[in-house]
């Protein structure tokens, strides 16, 4: 009983602690965008009903197949002995949407992907880790993650930074266009990161690894699970406490306004506008038994429904950790299964 008390206790922690910062990004957003309070229903319900329309296309054509690159890179060596690549190349990706070209390609800095390669001296299996929303940071990003535990396992690992995000973030804003309030600036920001993704996995297997899977956490979970509805090359996708729907989190984080009748208006709308990079919109081309879904049962950011909707749809398994968003606890327990999953595709198992 004292040890379930204890445990109720940490899920609210954590939850709160999802909900201080839910709290704080929402009063970002507000000063970001005043107008998206005081614009008319019938105004955003008119712009959806616009972009619905101009973004109703298959899927599968609206993810570009990248042409194949070769990334300028900067090396050094980190403290254990591996090599590190700082991996930059043109992102020739352009906008769906001609007319919102010029405006979403105003950033410099977002034409050019980014990613940080640590490896060993033989290019051995990969796992490319792709960050949530705020991060993308190379020096964060190696605390976040278990860096040392999949070299030990055997994996090489990539850091890939998102649009708009890290070294390709403007400098001077306080947080990325990507994604965004305009739901433009979210289609073509998933556009951009899966063309750039399927540039350095295939970059990679050029490069002589012999896997190359996905891992992301967050945000980086959608665009994981996205991804393997579109590149067959993957050979693992874990999403973690991952996003599965936009339309799901702008109701749930309060960001749709009006009557419950406005909302559930705008909420069909924009599942409309992102149709064409939902991960539902197209079967996942990866195994199931080489997909794992880690959801956090605190979680106030990405509720773990999210979670669950990702692993039904791939018909994969869900681990559940006690924790939150923000506060993980239970963590190592969760990464002992994605370890374990690694280990099968590292033997070929």
């Amino acid at each position: 009983m004292l040890r379930r008390l204890t445990g109720r206790l940490l899920e609210g922690a954590a939850s709160a602690v999802d909900r201080a910062a839910r709290n704080a990004v929402e009063a970002g957003l507000s000063r970001r965008a005043p107008s998206r309070l005081t614009l008319s229903h019938a105004a955003r319900v008119a712009f959806l009903e616009r972009l619905a329309h101009e973004y109703d296309c298959d899927p599968q054509t609206f993810h570009e197949e990248p042409p194949r690159i070769e990334p300028v890179s900067r090396s050094g060596r980190d403290d254990r002995g591996r090599t590190v690549l700082d991996l930059a190349w043109p992102s020739t990706v352009r906008p769906y949407l001609e007319p919102f070209a010029e405006r979403y390609l105003e950033a410099p800095e977002n034409r050019i992907a980014a990613t940080r390669l640590l490896t060993r001296v033989r290019p051995r299996p990969v796992a490319v880790l792709v960050h949530g929303f705020l991060s993308g940071h190379f020096a964060l990003e190696q605390r976040l993650w278990p860096i040392d535990e999949l070299d030990r396992l055997g994996f090489d690992v990539a850091l890939f930074v998102l649009p708009f995000h890290g070294v390709r973030a403007a400098p001077g804003r306080q947080a990325p266009e990507f994604p965004g309030i305009d739901p433009r600036f979210t289609n073509e920001g998933f556009r951009q990161a899966v063309f750039d993704l399927r540039a350095l996995v295939r970059a990679l297997y050029e490069r002589g690894h012999p896997e190359v899977g996905v891992l992301g956490m967050s945000l980086g979970g959608y665009t994981a699970a996205l991804a393997a509805t579109v590149e067959p090359r993957l050979a693992f996708v874990v999403p973690v406490i991952p996003l599965a729907c936009l339309a799901d989190f702008s109701r749930e984080q309060g960001f749709l306004v009006g009557s419950p009748d406005e909302v559930a208006t705008l909420h069909r709308l924009l599942e409309r506008v992102h149709r064409v990079v939902s991960p539902f919109a197209g079967p996942s081309r990866v195994p199931r038994e080489r997909v794992l879904v880690v959801g956090a049962r605190a979680d106030r950011i990405t509720p773990i429904a999210h979670a669950r909707r990702i692993a039904r749809h791939c018909g994969a398994e869900l681990f559940a950790f006690r924790g939150g968003h923000l506060l993980q606890l239970g963590r190592r327990e969760s990464f002992e299964r994605v370890f374990a999953l690694l280990e099968r595709v590292r033997d070929g198992t």
